[in-house]
């Protein structure tokens, strides 16, 4: 059995699970409207603070660990999504932005980068790629919930929505994932480095500018518990590991 074959099952089974998650959101608000656009408040703000502790505790930390101009590279992931979201408004003259896009083209480089993601942090360790993963897996639903909404302001059918949805919001996740994985296991130690900072940035770009802006537009109570609950989640599982 190669030596690699356990990291790519962890990337495999979170690749196709956030999927599933992201067609679970779009059944929800297909189904249960009312119910869907509540509840993905909540998921927006557990996985922000997942994934605004992820990079600070642990991953930027290890890809500086193994690379020190991983930093920078973590800017750049920063910049990277910032410049492409901003790009994509313009392409779509689009202002509202639904995880930082809108349109079906942006949903889907969204969702291809969450897949690259797993492939990235898992390579570095297990821990590494749980953490991120819970929260991208979490944030999954209300993407589909989103990515559904956004195709019937379009205009969109129901059920040609529903299909559009999950070509574009579900199936691109587990496609990024096993695209890069071959290329991500090519990388030495140092490249490593590199790429994990450059997901740092992009992590801390879909917590910081996606997810809670998002779920402050449409703050609920007891919101805020949420995020502190994906919070502490991050930090127990930091913290049990290097006890």
């Amino acid at each position: 059995m190669p030596e690699n074959h356990p990291t790519f099952m962890w990337v495999a089974v979170f690749a196709v699970l956030s999927a599933l998650v992201n067609a679970a959101g779009i059944v929800a608000i297909v189904k249960y409207r009312s119910w869907a656009q509540k509840a993905k408040t909540y998921f927006m703000c557990f996985a922000a603070g997942v994934l605004i502790s992820t990079p600070l505790m642990l991953a930027l930390p290890q890809a500086i660990t193994k690379n020190i101009n991983a930093g920078f590279m973590a800017a750049s992931g920063f910049l990277f999504m910032v410049f492409s979201n901003r790009f994509i408004r313009y392409r779509t003259g689009k202002k509202e932005l639904a995880f930082g896009v809108v349109a079906a083209e942006g949903i889907g480089i969204h969702s291809f980068v969450d897949g690259v993601i797993y492939a990235v942090t898992f390579k570095v360790s297990i821990l590494t790629g749980l953490l991120s993963a819970v929260g991208l897996v979490v944030h999954e639903f209300a993407e589909g919930v989103i990515t559904y909404l956004v195709f019937m302001d379009a205009g969109i059918k129901k059920r040609t929505a529903v299909v559009y949805a999950l070509c574009i919001a579900s199936l691109t996740t587990p496609l990024g994932a096993f695209v890069a994985y071959p290329f991500i296991g090519a990388l030495s130690d140092s490249g490593l480095g590199m790429m994990l900072g450059f997901m740092s940035g992009v992590l801390i770009y879909v917590s910081a500018s996606h997810l809670l802006p998002e779920a402050i537009d449409e703050e609920k109570q007891h919101s805020l518990l949420a995020l502190l609950g994906g919070v502490a989640l991050a930090v127990f599982i930091v913290v049990s590991k290097f006890k």
